[in-house]
């Protein structure tokens, strides 16, 4: 235990000598420890050198500084010191003045050492109750700053009055899950100087997580370049599903110009996929004390992240499984095809979502219509995909469904290998 050490500012030859007695078992179990300043201007050099004093017992008369102006100067300089003036009975206005100037209490002289010692115990217990309070405020910052990098505002604010949600628990929750990764990344490493990878990845992933936040996400992970978010949890979203989407687009959105800027400066950078999936799962802080890991665990998040990787075979930047299109209030896109993943016994359908122009384009007309074609298994299903190729700008997911019927596919059921 670490004494507690009072600072006794008096010039009577024999205040040392009577506090040292007094208090000589507190002192000789470590519970005090007393330096002594014979006037204001002492306490203050005593200060800069004892930075660790808690507590000061002035007298106000002194020779060069006195009670009233050294603590006028404590309260400058040592704000988190707790002074007791020590008077007179017939100096009332002079007490009254240093209360009104910030002591915590004051004694009369002829001091009672009986008064002096449950003055200082009350001042000292005070103090530890000051300072538990100001050690519980700097936790509380540190958790919500700690908070706010994996929160969005929104959340942070609510888990704040509610720090109960973060304790080491699971539970089933329907949610929606949101995986990105940066198409390539690994050979950029690779040829790149560390010092612009590390920029590179700093702003591109600082953008991924504000756009997130914008969307009050959660961050679950960021793993390299790929960004693991979560919309439902740890706060209830009825309108997770929505959330979700309004942000992959808003970072396809981001990625899409940020990639350009980057090519322009001679740094190839690839595309960023991303899969969207909503479905139960368990949800919750793992890891116990020592380590946080928020994060969910379930087949729906497994399916969000296969989507991702989807996106390679695809020719897509975006892709989203029917949950999404189900739960969603409006959702605006293109079915994609009914995937059947490595490992799965039932396929999903599949699907793009779109920004409104992009929706509301000829070419995305002409791509529905093939679809419903192909879906149907008419014949010139080939020649509507190879028409589209002909007519518009290239687009991927069109080159995909007519590369597939040229190699004799048909039908919207597709088999990937992916895991």
């Amino acid at each position: 235990m670490t004494a507690d050490r009072i600072l006794v500012v008096d010039d009577e030859p024999d205040i040392e000598a009577l506090v040292t007695q007094k208090f000589r078992r507190q002192v000789r179990k470590g519970k005090m420890e007393f330096i002594f300043a014979s006037d204001g201007k002492h306490a203050l050099e005593l200060l800069e050198k004892e930075p660790d004093v808690v507590m000061v017992l002035s007298d106000i008369n002194m020779p060069r500084m006195d009670g009233l102006t050294l603590l006028e100067q404590l309260n400058e300089h040592h704000q988190d010191l707790k002074t007791v003036i020590v008077s007179a009975y017939g100096d009332m206005v002079n007490i009254r003045t240093a209360m009104n100037r910030g002591a915590f209490d004051f004694l009369t002289k002829p001091i009672e050492f009986d008064d002096l010692e449950a003055t200082i115990s009350k001042t000292l217990d005070h103090l530890k109750i000051f300072r538990d309070l100001r050690h519980e405020k700097l936790a509380a910052e540190k958790a919500q700053a700690t908070l706010s990098r994996y929160f969005s505002p929104s959340v942070v604010q609510t888990l704040s009055g509610n720090p109960d949600c973060l304790a080491p628990d699971g539970e089933r929750r329907f949610a929606t899950f949101l995986f990105t990764d940066l198409a390539d990344f690994t050979n950029l490493v690779e040829e790149m100087d560390s010092d612009i990878i590390v920029d590179l990845l700093n702003e591109y992933l600082d953008q991924l997580a504000r756009i997130v936040f914008e969307h009050d996400g959660t961050v679950m992970k960021v793993v390299g370049d790929a960004l693991h978010a979560i919309f439902g949890a740890p706060v209830e979203q009825p309108d997770h599903a929505d959330r979700a989407l309004a942000c992959a687009l808003s970072i396809d959105a981001f990625a899409t110009k940020f990639r350009a800027e980057k090519n322009a400066q001679n740094i190839p950078l690839g595309d960023t996929r991303i899969g969207v999936n909503c479905g139960q799962a368990i949800i919750g802080n793992f890891g116990g004390d020592y380590f946080f890991d928020y994060t969910a665990y379930g087949d729906a998040v497994n399916v969000a992240a296969r989507l991702e990787s989807v996106n390679k075979q695809l020719g897509t930047r975006i892709c989203v499984g029917q949950s999404i299109v189900d739960e969603a209030t409006n959702f605006i896109g293109r079915p994609a095809g009914t995937l059947l993943l490595k490992g799965k016994t039932q396929s999903l359908k599949t699907y793009e979502p779109l920004p409104q122009d992009i929706y509301d384009s000829p070419a995305t007309a002409g791509y529905l219509k093939a679809f419903d074609m192909l879906e149907a298994g008419a014949p010139d299903a080939r020649q509507a995909f190879a028409a589209l190729v002909g007519k518009f700008e290239e687009d991927p997911l069109t080159l995909f469904h007519l590369g597939r019927l040229l190699a004799g596919e048909t039908g919207t059921e597709i088999s990937l290998d992916v895991k």
